[in-house]
């Protein structure tokens, strides 16, 4: 696996405050290594089995070398859990004091999803908002950790495969991001940047495209950058980096995020 560089700390000399995070589609702790897997393995979506234990404690590992963490597929509690809180289970795991999940999916009580929080900053607010599509089941978890309209907004979402969801989806946050200066949205968006439906994200707010793709998908074979952390035109972003979200089928995407002093103030 490969090693994660220390934890930089949060203070600049410039009034700024360097934090590290972390966006990741964690799968419910199953084991994808290979296409054939989602056939083979597909027991492991449904049952409690597979050593998602050990997955969750790498995951865990790596999570707490950063200071927020957004998770995608994080299963709040089901069979195939063995009705484990995963969110939960990683705050306890890697030293994180808050910790929120919003579940948004649920078949049967088998097998249930969420997006997840995990910070070691205390945030102000979080609140969740059901995403349009299709299909329902998508959300946006939003948390606020700073007062006022400066505050820093970090949003996490897992955004529908098909486009036309998928456009009304970042249609609706972008509306909850609007002219945001302090704003960071983190998830498995199922599409590059380059899609149209992302273009209109950015012209509608401040967030900006990174400054460099980072193929996250699959995890054995990344040729694909689907998984992101945008941020808005007064943050400062370095250092992306993909890792091993255990065995999951999405790498995981680390980044630096410089952000005003004033963004956090309470």
């Amino acid at each position: 696996m490969t090693e994660a560089a220390p934890a930089v700390p949060l203070s600049t000399p410039d009034d700024r405050r360097r934090l590290r995070l972390l966006s990741a589609n964690i799968q419910a702790g199953s084991s994808t290594r290979r296409y054939s897997d989602y056939a083979t393995r597909s027991w492991s979506h449904v049952l409690p089995a597979g050593n998602k234990r050990g997955a969750l404690d790498a995951i865990a590992r790596l999570a707490g070398e950063h200071d927020i963490v957004g998770l995608n597929e994080s299963d709040p509690g089901s069979l195939r859990s063995g009705f484990t809180n995963q969110t939960h289970y990683l705050a306890q795991r890697g030293g994180f004091d808050y910790w929120s999940h919003q579940p948004n999916r649920s078949v049967g009580g088998v097998a249930s999803s969420a997006n997840g929080l995990l910070s070691k900053l205390e945030p102000l607010e979080v609140t969740d908002h059901a995403l349009p599509g299709r299909i329902a089941g998508r959300g946006v978890l939003l948390a606020r950790f700073g007062e006022g309209d400066l505050g820093l907004v970090v949003a996490i979402a897992h955004l529908s495969l098909g486009k036309q969801s998928r456009a009304s989806q970042l249609s609706f946050i972008a509306e909850l991001l609007h002219d945001h200066p302090h704003a960071v949205l983190m998830g498995d968006f199922n599409a590059p940047v380059d899609r149209p439906e992302m273009q209109a994200l950015f012209r509608r707010t401040r967030l900006q495209p990174p400054a460099c793709e980072v193929p996250t998908f699959p995890s054995w074979r990344p040729k694909r950058a689907i998984d992101h952390i945008l941020a808005s035109d007064q943050l400062a972003c370095a250092d992306a980096l993909a890792l091993p979200a255990a065995w999951s089928d999405h790498l995981a995407l680390s980044m630096h995020l410089d952000i005003p002093a004033e963004a956090l103030r309470r």
